[in-house]
């Protein structure tokens, strides 16, 4: 019988395959790994010996072990290894760069959170200075409008969502005619539930009766401008309050619920792509003071 075996393992040498051994150290894998790998069917042993149990792999699937063993070192899942592997070359490049492209998106909005937190447990204001505050005057709008009660976890489904719906009727009734945005009238976290209002301007002469819209007046506002990475939850917080503390130290009065104006594609744009506004509509301080 050992004799058998020993001359079958040469055999099968002699015609490429390789032992599970000699394998996982050509693929720069491991024998466990690969012994996963089998139960999951990702990659199946080439044969096995039914007398024995040994596996035994053949050289052409190097290439593709080795790829497994570079995806995993970029933390890719092995349901998501799965998809790529069984693609052709072009498909799976482009499966490989979708999933980096998400990797970075979340790194970039995980490195503002950490600098958040670190800022808050430390009680430093750097996250306040990182932001410079401008001034400007927002014209009149006549908007469509969309408003919620919701807590933090809807939010950016029913934000997605309600942009969609006005953006498709804003089609039938001119277009959108400058950023939408979304003004918050409330308090939105675990336990506050705001309302919400998404807001689609539109060409005033372009209503009906029938039509969800209202008149946003023209004001003055204060305002910073923030990227895609910024724009996740809690850190946003950081710049609301960054306008906040500037409106107090410039003794303006808020005149308004704040708002965030999405001035470019949110969902074409990469982190640190600049995508937003925090803005809230204000009493300028010296026309206040000229008035009275």
């Amino acid at each position: 019988m050992t004799h058998d075996l020993g001359q079958y393992k040469r055999n099968n040498t002699a015609s490429g395959f390789l032992s599970i051994s000699t394998f996982a150290r050509r693929a720069r894998l491991s024998p466990k790994a690969l012994r996963l790998y089998d139960r999951l069917n990702l990659l199946l042993p080439a044969q096995i010996d039914q007398e024995s149990g040994y596996r035994y792999y053949h050289e052409t699937q190097l290439a593709t072990a080795r790829l497994i063993a570079l995806l995993r070192r970029l933390d890719m899942p092995l349901a998501q290894i799965a998809v790529v592997i069984a693609q052709p070359a072009p498909d799976a490049a482009a499966l490989i760069a979708a999933y980096w492209a998400t990797v970075e998106r979340r790194f970039a909005t995980q490195q503002t959170l950490a600098t958040y937190i670190d800022d808050q447990l430390r009680g430093d204001e750097r996250s306040l200075k990182m932001f410079t505050v401008h001034q400007r005057q927002q014209p009149a709008q006549t908007v469509l409008t969309e408003q919620r009660y919701l807590q933090v976890a809807e939010l950016t489904t029913f934000i997605g969502a309600a942009m969609h719906r006005l953006h498709q009727l804003a089609q039938d009734h001119g277009g959108v005619v400058a950023p939408p945005f979304v003004i918050y009238h409330g308090q939105v976290d675990e336990d506050n539930d705001g309302p919400v209002e998404v807001c689609v301007p539109i060409d005033p002469t372009q209503t009906t009766a029938a039509l969800p819209v209202r008149h946003e007046p023209a004001h003055q506002a204060g305002y910073t401008t923030i990227t895609k990475a910024q724009v996740a939850f809690p850190q946003i917080l950081a710049a609301y309050d960054a306008v906040a503390r500037w409106l107090t130290e410039q003794g303006h009065q808020h005149l308004g619920a704040p708002r965030e104006i999405y001035f470019t594609d949110f969902a074409a744009a990469s982190p640190n792509d600049l995508v937003c506004d925090i803005a809230y509509p204000i009493i300028d301080a010296a026309a206040d003071e000229q008035s009275s």
